[in-house]
């Protein structure tokens, strides 16, 4: 992942709004070495020089919870010097949140409140990684 993104991507999805290149490279690297029971499956793969999209579920044990989450996602990318220039996943986050956070998630996750503390914690957590992993 590290070496797919242009130094100047963007990366956006509904938990990290918005990623500079050096963000989203942190965060693949601490989504994937802190997930536990990973397992990621894609389809639907278009692309030609310019643009692509993709169709990707990630099945894991949320690290926070231990509670398994089956997320499903809908990728779109811009593409620069054959790199990721642009990057947008797409899943429904309340749906994200009643399997990652149980009862709290089905009753609240769909509420600004709830669904703004997940990415301020998503967004502490990076930063803290980022920080902890600085060369």
């Amino acid at each position: 992942m590290q070496k797919l993104y242009h130094v100047d991507a963007v990366f956006r999805d509904p938990v990290f709004q918005r990623l500079t290149s050096e963000e989203v490279k942190a965060m693949w690297e601490m989504l994937l070495t802190q997930a536990r029971d990973l397992d990621v499956s894609y389809q639907s793969v278009t692309a030609n020089d310019h643009r692509g999209n993709c169709h990707w579920k990630a099945k894991y044990k949320f690290s926070k919870t231990g509670r398994p989450v089956h997320n499903i996602i809908e990728a779109s990318f811009q593409f620069k010097d054959g790199l990721i220039y642009r990057h947008h996943d797409a899943f429904d986050l309340w749906r994200w949140s009643r399997q990652a956070l149980g009862l709290s998630g089905l009753l609240l996750g769909w509420s600004p409140l709830v669904q703004n503390k997940i990415r301020r914690t998503a967004r502490t957590s990076l930063d803290k990684f980022m920080a902890k992993n600085k060369s």
